[in-house]
């Protein structure tokens, strides 16, 4: 039997400007400044991983920066356990915004059952690892025109489908319903953080002596955790956005508190929260920058003792399946045959991406390389002379 969650509340000041600071970062970054958002998404983090440590490729589309992006994610939960998704997540944003808009129009949500809430968070296990098979059997990101955050980040991207829109609209109508139900039951990305979490630094507290047992802090938590049950809330989908510190009404001294393990009581500030968080997110961004690793690598013979390199901005050089291409161009054997040692190392771009290719002075020169990536080239499936789609210029 379900029954009816207490009044919606509505979220505290320092937290909302920072979930409107970084939904408003993606949209201007994705429809204004026209940038390749879909790199930094902690959860391309996952499901490129295996595949880039097995064969230092990833799926199309995604980047380094995935991997740098998701680094940060997991340092986070690790300290401020799922922090991310109640200040950064563009979609458990908007889900929460949905929520208390339909509260403020008089739709009252519901709360389920633990036991029920408890069993429906396990299909996030169950989304993980379908995304997971089939996205490491292919070595393609199969599911992502069903995606309803890709097809915002990608602009409507070309293999954008109908689903993706249906998918959004369900999320947004069970979050005027429930609170959070993608967050809480279905989101892979945290069942990633989950054991991250689950030994998260700093928690929230209760003073049992000081607590009046009023039980706001339970009815205002967006994740439903019993608060008010809790010495210490140990729950791994705590996403430590504050809201049972914020509407606690006992202060002098504190109930509910929130900081690291230790016996001061006092609780540290949400301004303290978003700054690490910012310090997190910024050095995952800064480590991107400063260390840029190829998404793509293909290598042929033995490196000779004195190799030279050439890096080349190449068009149409836009994900993976364009890598590919040009790797299969580079191992032509025509009349542009490139021989002796080759390595490709490609960092895809929407435009324009960049390729670095070493190989040997003494039996093959840059022009050589150029043409080899230029000129046209047979295609056996249709057993006739294409033309090549990429152009080069110097770095």
């Amino acid at each position: 039997m379900t029954r009816r969650a207490g009044p919606a509340r509505s979220t505290s000041r320092p937290r909302a400007l920072t979930q409107l600071a970084f939904l408003a970062l993606v949209l201007v970054s994705v429809f204004l400044m026209r940038g390749h958002a879909e790199v930094w998404c902690p959860f391309g983090g996952v499901e490129g991983l295996y595949g880039f440590v097995r064969t230092g490729s990833l799926p199309c589309s995604l980047g380094v920066a995935n991997l740098f992006i998701l680094g940060g994610v997991l340092l986070a939960a690790l300290l401020l356990r799922r922090a991310f998704c109640s200040h950064a997540c563009p979609i458990g944003t908007i889900s929460e915004w949905v929520g208390q808009g339909a509260a403020r129009i008089g739709l009252r949500r519901r709360r389920l059952p633990e036991r029920l809430d408890r069993a429906l968070a396990r299909l996030q296990y169950v989304t993980l690892a379908v995304l997971l098979y089939f996205t490491w059997r292919t070595g393609e990101l199969i599911f992502r025109g069903f995606d309803p955050c890709y097809a915002l980040i990608s602009r409507h991207g070309e293999d954008i489908t109908a689903w993706a829109y249906v998918a959004g609209g369900a999320i947004l109508a069970g979050s005027a319903l429930v609170s959070l139900p993608f967050c809480r039951w279905l989101c892979p990305l945290a069942a990633v953080l989950y054991p991250f979490s689950r030994i998260g630094l700093f928690r929230v507290r209760r003073d049992a002596q000081t607590c009046t047992d009023c039980g706001v802090c339970t009815e205002v938590c967006p994740m439903e955790i019993p608060v008010a049950r809790r010495t210490t809330v140990h729950d791994a989908h705590c996403t430590a956005c504050l809201e049972c510190v914020a509407a606690c009404p006992t202060r002098a001294p504190a109930a509910i508190a929130w900081g690291p393990p230790g016996r001061n009581r006092r609780s540290w500030s949400a301004a303290t929260l978003i700054a690490m968080l910012g310090v997190l997110i910024g050095a995952a961004v800064g480590g991107a920058q400063l260390f840029p690793m190829p998404s793509f690598t293909h290598e042929r013979g033995a490196a000779p003792a004195d190799a030279a390199s050439i890096e080349l901005r190449v068009t149409e050089l836009t994900c993976r399946g364009r890598a590919v291409l040009l790797a299969s161009l580079l191992e032509r054997d025509d009349l542009h045959a490139i021989e002796g040692y080759l390595r490709l190392e490609v960092w895809p771009a929407p435009e324009m991406g960049r390729a670095r290719i070493t190989y040997d002075p003494d039996r093959m020169d840059a022009d050589g390389i150029r043409r080899a990536i230029t000129e046209p080239y047979y295609d056996a499936a249709t057993d006739g002379w294409r033309a090549s789609p990429f152009g080069v210029g110097d770095r």
